[in-house]
């Protein structure tokens, strides 16, 4: 299981573990409703270095981001689903609406964002390529997002009574 850690703790350690020669794998998100794409692509990226660090955007960043009614789980909850990820080293949040701040903090040799992000908008990607790193696209899955699943969810209870529950009735 993964850490949950200040930026200012995640500095000292990655220095560390680069010390003895660990490759750091950085990527960021809101991770809000974790599904399927998310943990594929998480285990991808993991296979890229040694060590994965997710930054998770703050309930006022996903806010900034998509809008007021998001995010649907607040930041504490994303942090410890994201880091119980088997492939998830280390876990930590941040308030900015991008990573860049972050990511000249941390100088992970390796930036991953998902194939929905075109190269040459990925935040962080000068800094971390001038430092002689990688920045890589993951393929998504089709049809995996937390928009969808909100979408679903929203048409398949849109005819149920807020008041009632679908459970059985009692006698």
């Amino acid at each position: 299981m993964g850490e949950i850690l200040s930026q200012e703790s995640l500095v000292d350690r990655l220095r560390s573990l680069r010390q003895k020669g660990k490759r750091v794998v950085f990527t960021n998100g809101c991770f809000d409703l974790l599904h399927v794409g998310h943990v594929r692509y998480l285990r991808a990226a993991k296979e890229l270095g040694d060590v994965l660090v997710v930054a998770l955007n703050s309930d006022s960043s996903v806010k900034a981001i998509k809008g007021s009614k998001r995010p649907i789980l607040p930041q504490g909850e994303r942090a410890e689903i994201v880091a119980a990820l088997a492939s998830v080293d280390f876990v930590t949040i941040f308030e900015e609406p991008d990573p860049a701040r972050l990511i000249t903090l941390l100088e992970p040799q390796v930036l991953v964002k998902g194939a929905d992000w075109p190269a040459d908008q990925i935040v962080g990607k000068e800094w971390v390529e001038a430092r002689g790193g990688r920045v890589l696209t993951l393929p998504l899955v089709p049809g995996a997002g937390s928009s969808s699943i909100i979408h679903c969810i929203l048409q398949r209870y849109a005819k149920s009574s807020p008041h009632r529950r679908n459970g059985p009735k009692s006698s």
